[in-house]
Parts: C-alpha cells; structure tokens; sequence
C-alpha cells in the first residue's frame, strides 16, 4: 500500500487583507538527496472576511513551462476542501466533489483510462488536500504538548481515506526562522513500513516553511515523487489579472527531473 497523499500544501501570510483580497506565494520543490531543482510552484490564495475561499496552484518546470494546476474551493470546508487537480505530463487527473448525496473522491489516472469515483464519508476527523494546513493550526497546542494527534485523510488515488498520526518531531532552524517540525505517518503496523512526511511551521507565524517526502506529483514513470518543497517567504499582495492569468494559462508536458 502506497503511503502517497495529496499533501503538497501552501500557507498564508498573516498579513493578508482583512476584508478581501489575493496573496501570492512561491515554493520550490527539490530533490532531497542531491537538492536538484525538481519543479517550482506558484501559489494564489483568495481571501474575504480574514477567511481563505479559494487556493489556485501551478506548478513549473524548472524552464517555466506549467505542467500542472490544483484548484481548490473552502465554501464548504476548511479541513476537507473540494479541489480538482490535473497533470498534463501525465493526463493524470484528481480530486474531491460534493454531490447532492455528499462527498466524492475521484480519480482518472490518464486520458485512455475512465474516471472511477466513490463516495467519501463525512466523518468529523477526515482532511483532504490542503485542508492538513488547517488542520496543523487547529491542533497546534496539542502537537507542541507532544500529542500524538489522529486524522483521517482522503487519498484520491485509493478513493479512500487512511488513518494517519501527526507528531511534534521537535523545533529546528528553516530558512532562517525558527520552526516547530511535525511528521505525519500511516497510523498502525502501516506506519513502520511506509514513508513518512515532515513538515516545518514557523513558530510565530504558523506559516509553513517546509515540506518533505513524498509530494502529490508523479515522476515522469507514474511513480510518487519525493521531494522537499520550501516557502521562502509569506505571500504577497497580487492583483486579479494574476489569477486570471494563472488559472487560464495552457499547461504542457515537459521534465520534472532535469
């Protein structure tokens, strides 16, 4: 069983507007073992009311060319946003809906291939995609008390979700900030066995400032990709030409490695 979760995440500036408006935010992914640049990531965060609405993400070769875009919609969920994610290196496709009947995980891993879905069970402690960000924040005390914390977490390549725990490994340096780091693992005998993820908050802030193991993308073989994706700064104001740009821009095929 793979270990694979959506979990590529993107934080938000504190000091975002209070009423509404968009941040813009950069990441760069890289090889963990060598520190190649892998893919880099431009992150725009929608926000009203001091509330995030919506997240838009492309994701780069290291040319520039986008291969990839993530949209994700909170109306209904912090924890459990809806998002649709499509790769075009791969034609892979996935995402989380909500139908009449509730939630839907689906999944269409190449064109040639139809999209197979199941329904998701609404359980109070089930996260999906960037929905870990929140999560992380809402447990924050609990971590730093070295809880070890349990979640629920949707995993559209299985339509499914899986029990992972969330533990305080310990406070660290990263990117000049002072940081508390957290591994997320497969709860039970899984969790001996399969990787596991890491990721470093700012301790002030909150803000996410690392994340490491296995990413949402796949290598260019169909295989989950590792990598450590770092968020050098918080986001910045943008403009809604950004977004319309990023979210209407073709996406093409090109190499993640090299």
């Amino acid at each position: 069983m793979s270990a694979r979760t959506a979990l590529v995440l993107a934080l938000l500036a504190a000091s975002l507007p209070a009423q509404a408006g968009l941040g813009f935010q950069e990441a760069s992914a890289r090889d963990p073992e060598s520190g190649d640049l892998l893919y880099t990531e431009q992150h725009l965060l929608r926000h009203q009311d001091q509330q995030l609405r919506q997240r838009l993400v492309v994701y780069r070769c290291a040319n520039g060319t986008a291969f990839a875009r993530k949209r994700i919609d909170y109306a209904d969920s912090a924890l459990a946003p809806a998002f649709h994610f499509e790769d075009a290196r791969l034609g892979y496709r996935e995402g989380l809906r909500r139908e009449a009947g509730g939630q839907e995980l689906w999944v269409q891993p190449s064109p040639a291939e139809a999209e197979r879905s199941a329904k998701l069970e609404a359980g109070a402690g089930v996260v999906a995609d960037a929905g870990f960000d929140e999560f992380i924040r809402r447990q924050w005390q609990p971590l730093l008390a070295g809880d070890a914390v349990k979640l629920q977490f949707a995993v559209p390549s299985r339509l499914d979700s899986y029990g992972f725990t969330v533990r305080r490994r310990g406070s660290d340096r990263v990117g000049g900030e002072d940081a508390e780091v957290f591994r997320l693992r497969l709860g039970g005998l899984w969790g001996l066995l399969a990787p596991h993820i890491d990721v470093a908050y700012a301790r002030e802030s909150r803000r996410l400032l690392r994340f490491e193991g296995l990413s949402n993308l796949r290598d260019e073989a169909g295989e989950p990709l590792q990598a450590r994706i770092d968020f050098p700064a918080p986001a910045r104001p943008a403009g809604e030409a950004r977004w319309q740009a990023l979210a209407s821009e073709p996406l093409s095929a090109c190499r993640v490695r090299g």
